[in-house]
């Protein structure tokens, strides 16, 4: 039985409001758009987005609102789940999701990727699931390539370039954290096994072999369904959001840490339980929805289980604030922000210092009211905490170049 976690809604209101304090004053741009399904149909078209291989593995499904005439419209690309093995873009849950985020107005992309050749030596062999993994991370990093270079060859799918957030469904979802939270092969381990060496198998560098070089492969936020990262070290300030829907009884992507499909020779894999901490202390932004005495399966089927519903919905919520359209004249981003916060948790002080100059800093509690407000003028500045209680809080920073960063503070007294 699934019992969705009774603080939830609570949780997702309370998100929605701190946004919303932090920039009123740039919200209500997206022109009703984006959060609702608006659009009653949408078409779907399938393309090759590598100019390397041409093939199923390189073949995305793009799914648009008929009838729609804007030009500059945020992206979400959803990946199937199958263990790595299997699974394609035709899938149920892939078809529902990007059907009802087209509906909503995005531009919605279901994306193959390349899979192990086979299963049981996949399920056996740890350099054969690195291997696999990084091969489609480098897929995906094409296919998000592609969409840039065709915004900047005419942009006949009509999107906005820092738009492009991911998403996907067990290997999918763990397919887009690790896309996102890899930062540099230096990364990677190098024992017991040295994966860093596997690299070559995508010749040479993360961008990987699949082509549309030259443009960039950054995303601007991750959708989550029933996903996990490998090494939670991996997890760091300039990383991008990421909203988490997760089941307490999944032991395929363990909802703690375990390894994958629950079978010991698989890689672990630390799930929303074990990496929410670990986003809160990075001062990542992360919302969460769990479904209490839930398993993997939820997603599988699409919009014929309501809890996939209340997922792509929860996701929706998450993603609104981050869109271009809220933020015409500002960016709100965790991803190369170049502002640094410590410690977090913090007790008497936090520090913050950040290559570009910080102007204002403006610290929000959990219901949206000023805590401190500081005009800064500097890139380094400590602020006391002596008279804040114990809690979550929000910080926005606004820089020089008139930016703004949102982070999340954990005080501990």
């Amino acid at each position: 039985m699934y019992i969705l976690e009774k603080n939830t809604f609570m949780k997702k209101n309370l998100l929605s409001l701190i946004l919303l304090s932090i920039s009123i004053f740039s919200y209500g741009q997206c022109n009703g758009r984006y959060q609702t399904e608006i659009f009653n149909t949408v078409s779907v078209s399938t393309v090759n987005y590598s100019d390397v291989y041409n093939d199923f593995f390189h073949k995305m499904d793009i799914y648009t609102p008929d009838g729609d005439t804007v030009t500059n419209r945020p992206v979400i690309l959803y990946m199937h789940g199958g263990a790595f093995y299997a699974g394609e873009k035709g899938s149920v849950d892939c078809v529902d999701f990007c059907t009802s985020y087209a509906k909503k107005g995005y531009v919605a992309i279901s994306a193959n990727y390349r899979l192990a050749a086979n299963a049981l030596t996949f399920a056996f062999y740890q350099d054969i699931q690195y291997t696999t993994v990084l091969k489609a991370v480098a897929d995906i990093k094409a296919a998000v390539r592609y969409l840039r270079k065709d915004h900047a060859n005419g942009n006949t799918l009509g999107i906005h370039p820092d738009g492009i957030f991911l998403g996907g469904y067990s290997a999918g979802a763990v397919l887009s954290i690790h896309m996102s939270y890899i930062d540099s092969i230096s990364d990677l381990p190098t024992s017991p096994l040295d994966v860093q060496a596997l690299v070559s198998n995508i010749g040479g560098t993360l961008d990987g072999d699949a082509g549309n070089d030259g443009y960039s492969s950054e995303i601007g936020g991750i959708v989550s369904f029933a996903g996990g990262i490998n090494d939670l070290a991996w997890v760091d300030s300039t990383d991008d959001p990421i909203v988490f829907i997760h089941g307490t009884d999944d032991n395929v992507v363990n909802f703690n840490c375990g390894p994958g499909l629950g079978q010991a020779t698989v890689l672990n894999l630390c799930g929303m339980n074990a990496m929410k901490p670990t986003l809160d202390n990075a001062g990542i932004l992360n919302d969460t929805m769990v479904y209490v005495n839930g398993g993997h399966g939820w997603a599988g089927t699409g919009h014929a289980n309501p809890l996939f519903t209340q997922a792509v919905d929860f996701s929706t919520d998450f993603l609104y604030p981050l869109l271009p359209c809220n933020n015409s004249s500002v960016g709100i981003t965790e991803k190369k922000n170049h502002v640094n916060q410590y410690p977090n948790p913090a007790n008497d002080i936090v520090h913050y210092s950040s290559v570009k100059m910080i102007e204002e800093i403006v610290i929000y509690n959990q219901i949206g009211q000023i805590k401190n407000k500081i005009i800064v003028n500097n890139t380094d500045h400590d602020v006391a905490l002596t008279d804040f209680e114990r809690g979550i809080y929000y910080v926005r920073l606004v820089l020089d170049d008139s930016s703004i960063i949102l982070k999340k503070l954990s005080v501990i007294k």
